[in-house]
């Protein structure tokens, strides 16, 4: 945990003023050390970058916290056919943050300045922002000068700014969930804008839209799940937003129970996403609410565990039933979503090993059918147990006597209305629309390839040929498809290349 390994002690012993800090799980590639944030390249001017976590200049951090975030392009093969053939920069991994960043220290070495300044640091952004398609929300940090951070023109990953006093001035943060700013004992919360870059350095703080102007459409996804519940994303608060989801829940579950004449006798969170939106699902409805599952803290989140074995082992291990809840009564489970169906079937079947009647599952999102191609590890469309299944198979597929879905406007609805000023929000894992474009059937292929369990676990994708190259590492990754015209390359740190 990183509280274990950046403690007082730790801080206390590094040098400098500002620095960035990362946790992530891949979402592209492969899980080895060599795709660790944040990345470094030397020339020029000494940059790093990562997708954001946690960031604090001027300051002794003496309570560091970081949180889950990334991004991902959708025009990277594009982006490294420029790095090799006009830049002649060499990336070594298949991280896009490695990308990023070579395409703007790209953008700044084209200044040909000895030493640069904030002008010329907004125009990199905004040429960078030109060159990248995709979701992202990154914090840079120039050697000696400060801290930059961006987000995409369409904000589809969340990033703030925070600030504290300080003996020295003022201490100031990045971060993409406002409770990492409320643990370090920073305040003045606010989000960086769409197509926004802010530079930080100890002479103050300078802010520009170097773009030009996109659709504003957060990943909803943040709300449902991704987001600790004492948030602020973009003006809306994670917690009022998921009482919203079981308000209307309720009500779509008061409609189909009563179609379907079955009656709950109780209802029962999945813990920990969905406990807010059942509580007030319950309260709605009327019903009964228990905690029925006890959580194992020790277990992480299972749906982004690598192969489906290790995620099916992981269920019983997190979570254990209580028979006192569950016996001779017709429980409704109440989960934020339903993504490959793995832990929802174990769930199920712990529910009913224990003497459920019938088991009803609510999801306070609508069925999630296609990849998240923005920066969250949502798995390939085959993978997905609602890809190509109607709601009545998804309940028999995880053996559920009843599935019950979010509405998609009403999901929409519950988040909006705290910020009536975010117009539309990125929902492409229910409806496949991707915000930035750019997203066809051949590059959801190469995601899939990229994605799958037996990517990660490095055997090769069915209808992929691997060819090993003479030399590489043995560290079980995958490149990507090989670019048009490109040569059967592969960089630093992959063992395979696919064609």
């Amino acid at each position: 945990m990183v509280r274990d390994v950046l403690d007082d002690k730790a801080v206390g012993k590094l040098i400098g003023g500002m620095g960035v800090g990362h946790v992530r799980y891949p979402t592209a590639g492969g899980s080895n050390h060599a795709e660790a944030q944040p990345f470094y390249v030397n020339s020029p001017y000494g940059i790093v970058l990562a997708h954001v976590g946690f960031t604090v200049i001027a300051g002794d951090a003496s309570s560091p916290s970081v949180v889950l975030q990334n991004g991902n392009l959708i025009n990277s093969t594009t982006l490294l056919q420029y790095m090799d053939a006009t830049a002649h920069r060499h990336i070594n991994t298949s991280s896009d943050s490695e990308l990023l960043l070579n395409t703007f220290a790209d953008n700044l070495q084209q200044t040909g300045k000895f030493r640069i300044n904030e002008e010329d640091i907004f125009t990199a952004v905004g040429g960078l922002m030109k060159q990248c398609k995709g979701a992202y929300a990154c914090v840079a940090m120039l050697a000696g000068f400060g801290i930059i951070a961006f987000r995409d023109p369409n904000g589809i990953r969340p990033v703030g700014m925070a600030s504290r006093r300080a003996s020295t001035g003022k201490d100031w943060l990045f971060a993409s969930e406002s409770n990492v700013a409320d643990a370090g004992g920073f305040s003045d919360w606010e989000d960086v804008k769409p197509g926004e870059a802010i530079i930080i350095t100890r002479s103050g703080v300078s802010r520009r839209i170097v773009t030009e102007p996109a659709t504003f459409a957060p990943d909803i996804f943040e709300y449902v799940y991704f987001a600790r519940p004492d948030s602020v994303l973009d003006g809306v608060s994670v917690y009022r937003s998921r009482m919203a989801m079981g308000d209307a829940l309720a009500e779509e579950v008061r409609k189909i129970l009563s179609e379907k004449n079955i009656t709950v006798d109780v209802v029962i969170p999945v813990p920990d996403t969905s406990r807010v939106a059942a509580l007030n699902l319950a309260q709605k409805l009327e019903l009964p609410y228990r905690e029925g599952f006890i959580k194992n803290r020790y277990i992480g989140r299972t749906f982004i565990m690598p192969g489906q074995q290790m995620r099916h082992k992981s269920v019983r291990k997190k979570l254990n039933a209580m028979a006192l809840e569950f016996a001779d009564k017709n429980v409704l489970l109440v989960d934020d979503s339903i993504v490959r169906g793995t832990t929802s079937k174990e769930i199920i079947q712990m529910a009913k090993d224990v003497g459920a009647k019938k088991v009803i599952v609510a999801s306070c999102a609508p069925p999630i059918r296609y990849s998240n191609v923005y920066g969250i590890d949502m798995p390939s469309p085959s993978e997905l147990v609602a890809h190509g299944r109607t709601t009545e198979e998804v309940a028999e597929a995880i053996g559920a006597d009843l599935v019950i879905f979010q509405k998609l406007p009403d999901l929409i609805a519950s988040v909006r209305q705290f910020n009536p000023s975010i117009e539309t929000f990125d929902c492409s894992v229910f409806t496949g629309e991707y915000v930035t474009g750019g997203v066809d059937e051949g590059y959801l292929a190469y995601i899939e390839s990229l994605r799958a369990d037996h990517a990660k676990n490095g055997t090769v994708p069915t209808g992929l040929k691997a060819v090993k190259v003479k030399g590489a590492n043995d560290l079980n990754e995958f490149g990507g498809p090989v670019a048009n015209g490109a040569d059967d390359t592969v960089g630093l740190h992959n063992s395979w290349n696919i064609s």
